[in-house]
């Protein structure tokens, strides 16, 4: 039997396998119940492609390819054990950034060495080049300045350079108009240089005007966009399974950004350019300011409201994941249902700081999935709700995105807790969202607002609780 004949079928086979273990995996991604096990699926998919590309018979050394494999999976193993989950969205997207730059670095390599070689590409490898540096460009800066808003190393308010409409859309016209040059003239390096750095800057320029509040969609986006850069670089050195991965992810998440902007109930050209446009409109606040008196609430009344109620639904936000809450809340949600207390969580679709983060968050302390409801499902229930608790949220629970045309969230569908017949908002202190607004939610006669750290709040009361016959 001729082993080297059957070879690349071997590759093609295992390769189809792999692909097929992504879908799988992309597919129970889907629910919170079933996610790990999807992640289990697509690591190994991943395995057998990395296997497979090994066997490539057009390798020949395998030594810095194995030092590639070795560092890298030394310094991914060590930020999966190292980052605390506050911070899976800034590493989302900087691996997002990762992926789009590896497609830069092979686009950037085919092309040099077409010119060192002196023989230019062929039109259609040319095409997924020029199409690999500009998507990867604008991924890894744009992912980049995710990041950096993210981390808190810079505002999280959109940032609007003077000009910006014309320098943005000057600087897309540009990268195109350097690729078509490339087209009749394949060899010149000067040309492929401005391409690289512009698609540099375009990426900067996209995310800088985009609000904290808005990330989530732009980290869906941007996973979409290292997707499609991963299948032009598969389309350059001619590897199926990186064409068909690519694709995947950048279906996926071109999907997820979509529900990301019907949650919010914007389109994505608003998400994107909202603030472009409103500097245009030359708009100037002219949000409704807020007037009414804050109640507070200690966390003895709180422990007997909580104690004595027939149904609490938890609502939790991007304050619990940063007090790293989510093991006291459910601790005091085990007392609570001890008593014969009905909980519920209630988790909108961009709470937190990307999509699926209240959900990640939740699992990590072993809160049963069903007890977790999405807004639709939640929603008729709060009429009907003794006590709603909320744990650090802020612009998903604002009243004001039903009846402030003049509110950056109106329209915004929203967890509506101000219908519950009574409300706690656990909270640091009075300052505003990502969306810069105040919350009228807060000042609403049926809500009282318990102030400090949340999860040194949420274990008083579970003491409180303990205590109570």
């Amino acid at each position: 039997m001729d082993v080297a004949a059957l070879l690349p079928t071997v590759i093609e086979l295992t390769y189809l396998v792999a692909v097929s273990l992504f879908i799988v995996g992309i597919k129970k991604l889907g629910s919170p119940a079933t996610a790990r096990m999807g992640n289990r699926w697509a690591a190994l998919g991943m395995l057998l492609a990395i296997a497979a590309t090994l066997l490539q018979q057009g390798i020949l050394h395998y030594n810095h390819i194995l030092l590639g494999l070795l560092v890298g999976s030394v310094v991914g193993a060590w930020l999966a054990y190292r980052v605390e989950m506050t911070a899976m969205p800034q590493m989302v997207g900087l691996l997002n950034g990762l992926g789009g730059a590896a497609s830069v670095l092979i686009a950037t390599g085919e092309f040099w060495r077409s010119v060192l070689a002196g023989v230019a590409l062929p039109k259609a490898a040319l095409v997924s080049t020029v199409l690999g540096v500009i998507i990867g460009g604008v991924t890894f800066t744009g992912s980049l300045i995710a990041f950096a808003k993210l981390q808190g190393w810079m505002t999280g308010q959109p940032v609007v350079l003077p000009g910006q409409r014309w320098l943005s859309a000057g600087t897309l016209a540009a990268t195109l108009g350097a690729g078509l040059v490339l087209w009749p003239a394949p060899l010149q390096l000067g040309a492929f240089g401005i391409v690289l750095v512009l698609s540099l800057a375009l990426g900067v320029l996209f995310v800088l005007p985009v609000g904290g509040a808005d990330m989530p969609v732009v980290i869906s986006l941007l996973n979409s966009f290292s997707g499609l850069a991963a299948a032009a670089a598969g389309f350059i050195v001619l590897n199926d399974a990186l064409v068909v991965s690519g694709a995947l992810v950048g279906a996926s998440g071109l999907i997820l950004t979509q529900i990301m902007c019907k949650a919010m109930n914007r389109s994505l050209a608003n998400v994107l350019f909202g603030a472009l446009m409103a500097q245009q409109a030359g708009e100037a606040g002219g949000v409704t300011a807020v007037k009414g008196v804050i109640r507070r609430i200690d966390e003895e009344e709180t422990a007997m409201m909580l104690a004595y109620a027939r149904s609490v639904v938890i609502v939790p936000g991007y304050g619990m994941a940063v007090a790293q809450a989510q093991h006291a809340l459910r601790e005091l949600a085990d007392a609570l249902e001890r008593r014969g207390v009905e909980v519920k969580y209630a988790i909108h679709p961009v709470a937190g700081r990307m999509p699926g983060h209240m959900n990640v968050l939740l699992a990590e302390a072993n809160v049963p999935y069903t007890q977790l409801y999405d807004m639709e499902a939640i929603n008729p229930e709060f009429e009907h709700t003794d006590v709603v608790l909320v744990v650090g949220a802020n612009d998903v629970v604002n009243p004001a995105a039903r009846h402030d045309k003049h509110s950056p969230i109106y329209g915004m569908p929203i967890l509506e807790v101000d219908k519950a017949k009574r409300t706690i908002v656990i909270k640091r202190s009075m300052n505003p969202g990502y969306s810069g607004i105040e919350n009228e939610l807060f000042y609403k006669e049926r809500t009282a607002m318990l102030f400090g750290n949340a999860r040194e709040v949420l274990t008083r009361l579970l003491n409180e609780v303990k205590q109570l016959a």
